[in-house]
């Protein structure tokens, strides 16, 4: 017998436009900046330029044809040059417009671009292992915290599954819902959801140059997971998170 849908269908019903009431756009409220702001104090690491980045040429098709999910890697360390890749492909910034309006290397309704990317880093050269923020305007990475332990922390918080912790990096992609929510009303909760699962299909496909596997994770405590991240569980909020290793 099927399970009785009801939050989700009432969700569904409900996010349709005709229910929808004037959004703040509209009613030309400030818009929410392109990126959250972050603590001056916390060290700022240059990225290298996509442009001078040394990531060989591969061929889309064996890319989509090769992806899959893995979930056990080597012990073989990214380069920088391989994590910023990575970073680029999945929410790196072409252009700021006049709108304002960031374009970037994944789609997103409207240009709105609502995530926000956290990283724990487990072996990348030239990085010490701890939890980090892409600051994706400015192209650069940010140091949050490396004190030992959060492999385990944020482990614990994905239901114990094990490859958050042996994985080269683990992405964090936090929405930051009014962004969103700013033009499309609640219909901008669909949205964040699909602007994840946009990064995350260029994730997998990146990884394959790279001869690295990722494994997308939707699994996990959200009330264990956000206050780890420093999210607030109401408009700031993990919506997926992904490990990457290679192979």
């Amino acid at each position: 017998m099927r399970m009785k849908r009801v939050i989700g269908k009432e969700f569904m019903e409900k996010t349709k436009y005709q229910y929808l009431p004037e959004s703040d756009q509209t009613k030309e409220l400030p818009q929410p900046p392109l990126e959250q702001a972050f603590n001056e104090g916390k060290q700022v690491i240059d990225l290298p330029q996509p442009e001078d980045l040394n990531i060989k040429s591969y061929d889309l098709l064996t890319a989509i044809v090769e992806r899959k999910s893995m979930r056990k890697y080597s012990e073989e360390s990214l380069t920088m040059d391989e994590l910023t890749y990575l970073l680029w492909t999945t929410q790196g910034v072409k252009q700021v417009t006049n709108r304002p309006a960031t374009l970037r290397t994944a789609p997103s309704a409207g240009s709105r671009h609502c995530l926000e990317t956290y990283l724990l880093v487990n072996r990348v050269e030239g990085l010490v292992p701890g939890l980090y923020r892409y600051k994706a305007i400015e192209h650069k990475l940010i140091v949050l915290d490396t004190n030992p332990g959060w492999d385990e922390q944020l482990t614990a918080a994905c239901l114990g599954q094990p490859f958050v912790g042996t994985s080269a990096i683990t992405f964090f992609w936090a929405a930051d819902a009014y962004r969103m929510e700013w033009r499309y009303g609640e219909r901008g909760y669909r949205y964040m959801h699909l602007d994840a699962g946009h990064a995350c299909q260029n994730l997998y496909l990146a990884a394959e140059v790279i001869e690295a596997g990722v494994c997308a994770i939707a699994a996990f405590n959200d009330d264990a997971l956000n206050p780890l991240l420093g999210l607030d569980g109401d408009n700031d909020f993990v919506v997926y998170v992904a490990t990457v290793g290679k192979k």
